[in-house]
């Protein structure tokens, strides 16, 4: 009697604090060369060790001592990176062999090792649903240690004057590796969405190139391609009446793409009022990545803000 009851517990509670936004479930195994694989495993250790242990002493084993940081809540450089990790961890002993929260995907291509995370959180207008909140994290490597980060956080209010990290070349211009047939189909696929769906306007594109059980993981949009179409032809500028002339070109060109597999990650640059002074602006980077199955679209993640 009491351990049926306590299942009924358990469900209530599980359906009082069903997420909004599905989680990622099973992600597909990525082609990786030996490199690829290395530096992936490289940037995991690194995470373990430096970043949820706190051994903050060890980040020089990883990063470069003029490591270029992104994100716009930290200084840059490898003494930007500890003086901020200071402040927020504490060393773990022993160091755990695993780590706590691993990335739900994983890739590395060319130079470039790149991430995404979830975590589940309560919405802040409705305390008995949650949602899938998704971070991405990129990462270039140069010389065998950590070179570049960026992330898809906006600046947080309080960090005050940072100094932002500047790169010698654009990051699309680095090593992105060479895309094999498969990732070429992938390519395409994403710049229909991405381009010219989201960009061009042409919605119609999507009863060809999206599957039907077309998987979102952005928690302010319905799942399928009908929900996704649904909400973006009541967008101003990607309705079919604000359809332009596909070019090849992209009106808001990515600065990285990567291709891996079934996999196509895009970072754009964005600009944003300094949350300390509004009378300044800041940097950051917002992400896409979809996934290919079966020759469509079959899964998407970015980063959003709850409506």
């Amino acid at each position: 009697m009491l351990k049926s009851f306590l299942l009924v517990i358990v469900l209530m509670f599980s359906l009082c604090a069903a997420s909004i936004n599905p989680p990622t479930h099973a992600p597909q195994n990525l082609p990786m060369t030996a490199q690829e694989k290395k530096n992936l495993q490289f940037v995991l250790h690194w995470m373990r060790e430096v970043i949820e242990a706190g051994h903050l002493e060890l980040a020089a084993k990883y990063q470069a001592e003029n490591y270029i940081q992104h994100n716009p809540s930290l200084n840059t450089g490898r003494d930007g990176f500890v003086e901020f990790f200071k402040k927020v961890s504490q060393p773990v002993n022993p160091i755990p062999s695993k780590l706590k929260n691993p990335p739900v995907v994983a890739g590395a291509k060319g130079d470039y090792v790149w991430l995404i995370f979830e975590e589940e959180k309560p919405l802040s207008h409705d305390s008995a649903k949650t949602y899938i909140d998704t971070n991405l994290e990129v990462l270039r490597i140069e010389n065998g240690k950590i070179q570049e980060h960026w992330d898809s956080h906006m600046k947080a209010k309080g960090s005050g004057t940072v100094v932002t990290g500047v790169s010698p070349r654009p990051a699309i211009q680095w090593n992105t590796g060479k895309l094999s047939k498969e990732e070429e189909q992938t390519l395409a696929l994403a710049k229909s969405e991405l381009k010219d769906m989201l960009q061009y306007a042409h919605l119609e594109i999507a009863e060809k190139t999206m599957d039907p059980g077309y998987i979102q993981h952005n928690a302010n949009f319905p799942q399928g391609r009908d929900g996704f179409l649904k909400i973006m032809r009541s967008r101003p500028g990607r309705r079919p009446e604000d359809a332009k002339p596909i070019k090849d070109e992209w009106i808001d060109p990515p600065v990285l793409l990567l291709v891996n597999g079934p996999y196509c990650l895009a970072m754009m640059d964005r600009t944003e009022k300094d949350p300390d002074d509004p009378s300044k602006t800041y940097h950051w980077n917002h992400f896409n990545v979809i996934r290919v199955e079966k020759g469509l679209i079959k899964e998407h993640w970015d980063d959003f803000i709850v409506n």
